[in-house]
């Protein structure tokens, strides 16, 4: 019988804590998405707060027990809020994640990633042309700017800029696609977990990016938290895949799915492998 491997064994424990521990999870998330990423938390077994007014978003980040920042729909106002909780997170403590979406392809975005930064998440994920983008945007080598939230560039592409990025940022960074790539500067996760049909539903990155910020709370070390929330959303999404006749029946039943991952399920269909960087 072949035994489970530890990083499933990683991922089950995780989501064990999570269940048990129920983290407050702030996010100041894209608006297209709230919904459903308020929804995937509960899934998990974490408790959403969507606070995004520049006077309560710091107050807030303070007292909550992880915190997500994704840059979907972006006004003035939303950045203001982002900047509040940011600095707050990082004078508590509260481990915060950043979704750069579409940074690189709209400049008011990019000055504002940019600017978070300097708050030190511990963690960035986005698709690999976000991830090339934010990289030149911190000095690396030039960017081709992808479409908006669309990739035009797979996460293998992005890996020395996401290596580049952990350094300069001090945060993991995650490089989204069909095999999930997540590193720190000299380690390395990859999950081949997911399906298809997932970027046919919008915001499942996000969601990603949310599930993320929830295993921050329970899990020190970044890159196994980032880790294991990719690989909660990728399985989820193959689960889902088998009872889904489309994209639209894939939304729900990936909420369903993410409720009913349980260790055997995590045991026999994660595919997580962590290694040095080469």
């Amino acid at each position: 019988m072949t035994q489970p491997s530890p990083s499933a064994a990683l991922v089950a424990d995780t989501l064990d804590r999570l269940r048990a521990q129920g983290p407050l999870v702030h996010s100041i998330t894209n608006l297209v998405v709230t919904n459903s990423t308020a929804n995937a938390l509960l899934a998990v077994g974490a408790s959403p707060a969507m606070v995004e007014s520049a006077e309560e978003a710091g107050p807030f980040a303070r007292v909550a027990d992880a915190l997500v920042i994704n840059l979907g729909t972006m006004t003035a106002e939303r950045a203001r809020g982002m900047h509040a909780a940011a600095s707050a997170a990082r004078d508590a403590g509260t481990p915060w994640v950043l979704d750069p979406v579409a940074v690189g392809a709209l400049a008011f975005r990019s000055t504002v990633a940019v600017e978070l930064l300097a708050h030190r998440p511990q963690a960035i994920r986005g698709n690999a042309s976000e991830i090339l983008a934010l990289d030149a945007l911190l000095g690396g080598a030039p960017a081709i700017a992808g479409r908006g939230v669309d990739a035009a560039h797979d996460a293998a592409s992005a890996l020395d800029a996401a290596r580049r990025l952990a350094e300069r940022s001090g945060a993991v960074v995650t490089v989204s696609g069909p095999v999930d790539r997540v590193t720190d500067g000299r380690r390395l996760a990859e999950v081949a977990n997911g399906h298809p049909l997932m970027p046919r539903v919008t915001g499942l990155g996000c969601t990603a990016t949310a599930l993320v910020g929830a295993c921050l709370a329970v899990e020190p070390d970044p890159l196994l938290a980032s880790a294991c929330g990719m690989t909660l959303i990728g399985l989820a999404g193959e689960l889902a895949a088998e009872r889904a006749r489309g994209p639209g029946s894939l939304q729900v039943e990936l909420l369903d799915a993410l409720h009913r991952l349980d260790r055997p399920t995590i045991l026999a269909r994660a595919r997580l492998q962590l290694h040095p960087l080469a």
